[in-house]
């Protein structure tokens, strides 16, 4: 094949995904549609078959995926943060959430599971600090995390819902299943482990790890999973 040949069927390439992405469930085409629709099934199979209808678009883990695609307003870039309320985050039922909602509360950030060895007394010990501080001025943020041991299976929205209603967890705000390690860790929490890292490196070592924020949005304390919550209420008093 020349070159020429080359590029003239990239451009019409190019104008098959064009006219793919634009014209949607069409019942009619014409003769060079349909050869150009031909010519863009071999060429580009891979931006044809991923349209937003497609069954992988619904799937769970692109779902997780759009859930952990949490947003900033600082270019993304999480290091050059101020405070945590540059971030969106996302609520259990996916809408977007603004942390400049808690300017000048006392904030307290937890990974959270539903069937650890841990969940019981956190969720209990969550539920009070909720109950003694939260007229105060405490707000708890809680991020559903699978990624410890598989043990948060539930789903966003009302199954998570219900779970925390079922195990009596008043334990506060209940945003969307994220991950907190990785290359896709949610920028919050790159954020949040950038300025409090751990004893062994920044990484989050299990489910409830407890970051401690302050009324000017910055972390200035973190805790291990197996910190009981009540033991934190002694910092919380100091910034309240």
């Amino acid at each position: 094949m020349s070159l020429r040949q080359f590029q003239n069927i990239s451009r019409q390439a190019l104008r098959c995904y064009s006219m793919r992405r634009t014209m949607g469930p069409v019942l009619e085409l014409s003769r060079g549609q349909r050869q150009c629709l031909r010519l863009c099934t071999v060429l580009l199979p891979v931006s044809c078959a991923a349209t937003p209808s497609s069954a992988a678009a619904s799937s769970p883990a692109a779902r997780h995926s759009t859930a952990a695609a949490i947003d900033m307003s600082a270019n993304g870039d999480y290091k050059n943060a101020a405070s945590i309320y540059e971030f969106t985050v996302k609520d259990t039922h996916g809408n977007d959430i603004s942390l400049e909602k808690y300017k000048g509360k006392v904030v307290l950030v937890v990974n959270i599971a539903s069937k650890c060895g841990l969940t019981k007394n956190n969720y209990q010990k969550l539920t009070d600090l909720k109950e003694k501080y939260g007229e105060r001025g405490l707000v708890i943020l809680n991020f559903p995390c699978n990624q410890f041991g598989s043990q948060m299976p539930e789903a966003d929205g009302e199954a998570m819902v219900c779970h925390l209603r079922d195990s009596k967890a008043d334990i506060g705000e209940v945003f969307a299943k994220i991950d907190v390690n990785g290359d896709d860790a949610a920028p919050l929490y790159k954020y949040l482990k950038a300025k409090q890292t751990g004893t062994l490196g920044s990484g989050i070592k299990w489910n409830f790890t407890k970051f401690l924020v302050n009324k000017e949005g910055i972390p200035i304390n973190r805790y291990a999973p197996t910190t009981d919550p009540m033991d934190i209420a002694k910092d919380i008093e100091k910034l309240l």
